[in-house]
């Protein structure tokens, strides 16, 4: 037995069975503290919000024990069952040019996959979602966003699929760095263009019409010095009740989108407050930090692929005899997330200290008390739980815990209010 199959299996029991464990200690901890909400949250979430809260979350994490076993079926079944090669082989039976091979190959992988997945996809949106009144999406329009994904996936993915298979094909060692080069371009474009070409494609954005928001928005962006296309109103109310803001693009095309769900759940005072917040993450360049961060990890694992593309060890000991570019690509993206897993309290980390300084700068440029209660009100009515799993939280979580959270608020308020 190849090496390399002792290793990868030591690592895939390490990281299915510690997800297990996390996830088993978040269902306990949430139904542990399910009765009562959090001292500090008393005068502001009822029980009855709190235990609403508890019970969306043990269901959604009941969810993810079924998805990791499906998950971790998938990855053996293509790895160490022999799934990818025989892919390969019914592939290779239906085109004969290497290059239209390795993209079929690819995109079969993802098809399959996502077929597999689809059955617990449609329980949560209209099992746990429907039954905890968030869901307000039909069949019809579910099975017409998986359409217009997978099309824009063929449209967007096969054209880059085919590019990086030819360059990993012509340009001789230094493939590597061409298709990193590729990858960045294509990230940058996507960017560019998302706002105005494929967000419409799923919901309609409306500029913003409440004069007396529109007037307080104003003032805050020019504040901060925030220049951007617009601010819209996006019907997120015709899928989810859940609430939330972001802005998106780069350059010329970044705007700012409100669901309408949260301008329905939010005073404008509120509003501007969380609107500060993803300010904060725009001036702290959070954004291009993580697009930098992004770009330089994927240069480090292009290096790897390099690697371990011409080692027959890597084929050999994940069940693979043919070793082409396309089943190179295919197993290390398939092998990658259970190495890096035990690394993902990092990732977390840096987000959630992303997150404090957007709402130190929220707090600097709103009331930092319309942050707490634009933040109570979304977590009541978006049912989010104030009690997770301290463990559960460091690996998952990329935002702060609500008491750290609004503790850490109040006391940037107190601060703002001395030095006024």
């Amino acid at each position: 037995m190849p090496p390399f199959h002792n290793v990868f299996l030591a690592a895939f029991i390490l990281a299915y069975g510690l997800k297990l464990w996390l996830a088993l200690r978040q269902m306990r901890h949430v139904y542990v503290h399910r009765d009562a909400p959090p001292a500090a949250f008393a005068d502001r979430i009822g029980p009855e919000a709190h235990r609403k809260a508890a019970d969306y979350t043990l269901a959604k994490t009941r969810l993810s024990i079924p998805h990791l076993v499906l998950e971790g079926a998938l990855l053996l079944f293509f790895t160490l069952g022999g799934g990818l090669q025989w892919l390969q082989d019914r592939v290779a039976g239906l085109v004969e040019a290497p290059l239209w091979q390795g993209a079929l190959l690819l995109v079969g992988l993802s098809v399959l996959s996502s077929l597999a997945e689809l059955p617990l996809s449609l329980y949560r949106q209209f099992g746990i979602e429907a039954r905890f009144g968030f869901n307000r999406q039909s069949l019809l329009g579910f099975l017409g966003d998986l359409a217009k994904q997978a099309a824009i996936g063929l449209i967007l993915g096969v054209p880059l699929l085919l590019l990086v298979l030819w360059l990993m094909a012509a340009m001789g060692d230094l493939w590597w760095l061409w298709v990193w080069l590729a990858w960045v371009a294509f990230n940058l474009l996507v960017l560019a263009v998302y706002p105005t070409f494929i967000a419409p494609l799923f919901n309609k954005f409306q500029p913003l019409e409440d004069a007396g928001l529109k007037a307080r928005i104003d003032g805050l962006l020019a504040r901060t010095g925030f220049r951007s296309q617009g601010v819209f109103v996006m019907d997120g109310s015709k899928r989810s009740s859940h609430g939330n803001a972001y802005f998106t693009g780069l350059g010329k095309s970044k705007r700012i989108v409100f669901f309408d769900t949260l301008l329905g759940q939010l005073d404008p005072a509120q509003t501007e407050a969380v609107l500060a917040h993803e300010l904060g993450h725009y001036k702290r360049r959070h954004v291009v930090k993580r697009i930098a961060f992004m770009f330089l990890a994927s240069l480090a694992l292009l290096l790897l692929l390099a690697r371990l593309k011409q080692a027959g060890w890597f084929y050999a000991g994940l069940s693979v005899t043919t070793q082409t570019d396309a089943t190179a690509l295919a197993l290390f993206f398939l092998v990658l997330p259970v190495f890096l897993f035990p690394v993902t309290p990092l990732m977390s980390l840096y987000s959630r200290k992303h997150e404090f300084e957007a709402d130190a700068f929220a707090a600097r440029y709103s009331r930092a008390s319309d942050l707490i209660a634009a933040l109570v009100a979304l977590y009541r009515d978006n049912a989010a739980t104030l009690t997770p799993d301290p463990v559960y939280s460091l690996f998952y979580d990329s935002h702060p815990k609500a008491s750290e959270r609004i503790a850490r608020l109040q006391a940037l308020g107190t601060a703002n209010a001395l030095h006024t």
